[in-house]
């Protein structure tokens, strides 16, 4: 319905402080200042295109944050491709090879703040009879170091937090068995803790070690893709609203269990999806699609800033950045 104040606007009011709470629009007068001022909303996040991956490849693990992150792993080709140890880190601008993983894998999780500290949890590679790995190495900046194992050895889990406390859950054992268990990180081993509510792997996990979100993913309980969505506070998972879109093999940023990213992944295309989801802490709601669709990439960052890099089958070393929305008073001058 048409508004009084879409058919005449908003008046400029003369005030002697700026108001605290303006809509998209209001213009005032500040007789303190004495400037014009105003308040823009840009309604909608959206993605643009990041930097280039030297090495095309999927099912990386990643770490940081969106002008400051790591990927590491993956592969260069379809299942059942040799692992990959490459690690690659991400200045905001152009990706840089560095030191190589001691063991190359695919399908694992990582965990970190910044490229220059961070987790490579789990995984597998197609070498190993049992695929599944519990190998466990953490990044300094320049080396990486093999440190604790998992408890359980598991492939295409998540993860959430830092180098030094995170945690990891959900994932799958072959053949294809997924899991519930959830696992802290102390900085120098790792201890079970409470399950997840419902098995799954290729899930989507973010946030940090006591506030985290998990969601997405296929679950052997149900025999298809789900689009189950749990938040951790720190001792137990309770499950939440639903993705609006089942999301499997999905990126995903986000600092806490009240603010999260959901995007790419599969089904319905081979190559992935293009749908993004925003979690407030109560419901998604879905955003402005990915350019490219996408699916097994790296990923990381926050709700306002995150990054999806690689990925995809065939394989892809295009990145892209996401922005979300922003606010701003201006100030209007003469010319």
């Amino acid at each position: 319905m048409t508004t009084y104040k879409d058919i005449r606007g908003t008046h400029i009011k003369t005030v002697t402080t700026d108001p605290p709470a303006p809509v998209n629009g209001q213009m005032w007068y500040n007789s303190t200042t004495q400037v014009m001022k105003g308040f823009t909303s840009n309604p909608a996040g959206s993605w643009s295109s990041g930097g280039e991956m030297n090495t095309a490849r999927r099912s990386m693990g990643t770490g940081g944050t969106q002008t400051s992150a790591l990927a590491f792993g993956g592969s260069t080709a379809a299942f059942p491709s040799p692992s990959k140890d490459e690690t690659e880190s991400y200045n905001g601008t152009a990706f840089s090879e560095v030191a190589d993983l001691n063991t190359g894998r695919q399908s694992l999780t990582g965990s970190g703040a910044s490229n220059t500290s961070a987790l490579a949890i789990g995984g597998f590679d197609p070498t190993n009879p049992n695929y599944q790995t519990a190998i466990v190495e953490s990044w300094n900046g320049s080396a990486w170091t093999e440190v604790a194992d998992l408890g359980t050895a598991r492939y295409s889990l998540a993860a959430a937090g830092t180098a030094t406390n995170a945690i990891a859950f959900g994932g799958a054992t072959s053949p294809t068995t997924t899991k519930t268990e959830t696992e802290r990180w102390n900085g120098s081993s790792w201890t079970e803790v409470a399950d997840l509510g419902t098995s799954r792997y290729s899930l989507g996990g973010s946030g940090v070690y006591d506030s985290a979100l998990a969601y997405g993913g296929y679950s052997e309980a149900t025999g298809a893709d789900v689009a189950l969505t749990e938040s951790w506070n720190g001792s137990s998972w309770t499950e939440v609203a639903d993705l609006n879109v089942v999301h499997r093999q999905t990126g995903s940023a986000g600092t806490s269990n009240t603010s999260a990213l959901c995007f790419g992944g599969l089904p319905p295309s081979p190559a992935g999806m293009t749908n993004t989801e925003l979690w407030d802490g109560s419901s998604w709601t879905e955003q402005n699609d990915l350019a490219n669709a996408v699916r097994t990439q790296a990923s990381c960052g926050s709700t306002s800033a995150a990054l999806s890099a690689g990925g995809g089958v065939p394989q892809v070393s295009r990145s892209e950045e996401w922005i979300a929305p922003v606010t701003n008073t201006v100030t209007f001058t003469a010319s």
